[in-house]
């Protein structure tokens, strides 16, 4: 954790300008047009740097969304310098948002996040308690950036009821995993064995069920894609 991080509103044209270098060293992309990002956050949305000495080395970029008779924080973008990842700066940049996006009168955040990336799980469904009842298939069709190249853009969608005690108490849950897959090992992929006859008998009244995926998916991508 580093001691002298900062997080703060980001507003002006100069500092949208910043975020958009960041973008590109994250995910190898052009970034997100100024105009569009400076009209967001001066119509309900949220933009959320994190310093390091006045050095920015994360952001998290959010805007107003509706849906069902309700608004939301739409959370589009979270990107940490890949010198401090690894150190929760993401974690603390989503409490930061949820703080501030409470105090802009919003009671829901909504997101989507890749399921085989594991850390990402993690952060969002067991660090934040964030809930998803969602599977996006190909959600954003294909992508060409450094991170998502190559792979269908199958998504889980988060919803973060951040005023909720689920979200803002200490929660202890039995999750003890039950694995009803054979799970075997090929070419550094969990791959399940007879999984139509396997889907068949899962008992789904189970409290969980633990599905494995890789723990390192960006290693595979890289090396074996």
């Amino acid at each position: 954790m580093l001691t002298s991080l900062e997080i703060k509103k980001l507003t002006t044209i100069e500092e949208m300008e910043t975020i958009q270098k960041l973008e590109r060293d994250v995910w190898g992309m052009d970034p997100i047009p100024v105009h569009q990002t400076a009209t967001a956050i001066k119509n309900g949305g949220l933009m959320l740097g994190a310093f390091d000495e006045n050095e920015l080395i994360g952001f998290s970029y959010g805007f107003p969304g509706y849906a069902n008779g309700e608004a939301f924080l739409c959370s589009h973008m979270l990107g940490i310098h890949q010198s401090y990842r690894d150190k929760g700066i993401g974690a603390l940049l989503k409490v930061a948002q949820r703080e501030a996006a409470e105090e802009m009168g919003y009671n829901l955040i909504r997101w989507t996040f890749d399921p085989l990336q594991s850390r990402n799980a993690y952060l969002n469904l067991s660090k934040l308690n964030g809930i998803c009842n969602d599977y996006l298939v190909n959600c954003y069709g294909e992508m060409v950036d450094g991170i998502n190249k190559g792979l269908p853009s199958d998504r889980f969608n988060i919803e973060w009821r951040i005023s909720s005690s689920h979200v803002k108490q200490q929660l202890n849950y039995d999750v003890t995993p039950i694995y009803p897959f054979e799970v075997l090992n090929r070419n550094d992929f969990p791959a399940i064995n007879d999984m139509e006859q396997t889907l068949q008998t899962i008992d789904y009244n189970e409290m969980s069920i633990a599905v494995p995926i890789p723990a390192e998916f960006m290693e595979i991508k890289k090396h074996n894609p």
